[in-house]
């Protein structure tokens, strides 16, 4: 069996008052899913041999960030030395998705070719500035930023590993 894989749904940033309460950088599109009370996740820190399971207690969302308690740790002074830490969840937490819908872990490393032939490169980052993704393509090329748009992605195999583009005028 395979070592089990972890993904980062969130910073650990700073703590929030007296009450063991702490602030997180969410990091995951499902922060209602993954910061309700009962959820467990795994406290990443360099403090630490190896990943610790945080239980939600409570959750509050406040500016950019998710307020929250854990089980077991009722005071500022409990959580203070999780400062810097990241929650994670393992792979068999992950979120079935809707078709067309994917993790970026699953697009990192497809090659990417165009609708005529031509081999790009690898997908080696996927950028998430506002309307729409895009994805970094590494190759030949040099680098090439391709916007997550039907106009452009023509085709996602995530199983083969392969994504068929279109390059559309300006992007190269």
């Amino acid at each position: 069996m395979s070592e089990k894989r972890y993904y980062t749904v969130g910073k650990l940033v700073n703590t929030q008052g007296l009450r063991g309460e702490v602030r997180v950088i969410s990091t995951t599109d499902f922060p209602d899913e993954r910061f309700k009370k009962g959820s467990e996740l795994q406290l990443f820190h360099p403090s630490l041999e190896k990943p610790i399971v945080l239980k939600v207690a409570t959750r509050r969302s406040h500016k950019d960030f998710e307020i929250l308690s854990f089980e077991g740790y009722p005071s500022i002074n409990d959580v203070e030395k999780f400062k810097g830490g990241e929650l994670k969840i393992p792979d068999d937490a992950l979120l079935e998705l809707e078709e067309d819908e994917f993790y970026i872990h699953q697009l990192v490393g497809c090659q990417v070719v165009t609708d005529t032939g031509e081999e790009l490169g690898k997908i080696v980052d996927v950028l998430q500035p506002g309307a729409n993704d895009v994805w970094v393509v590494k190759g030949k090329r040099g680098e090439i930023l391709l916007p997550y748009i039907d106009d452009c992605i023509k085709e996602v195999d995530i199983a083969g590993k392969r994504v068929v583009c279109h390059l559309m005028e300006g992007l190269l």
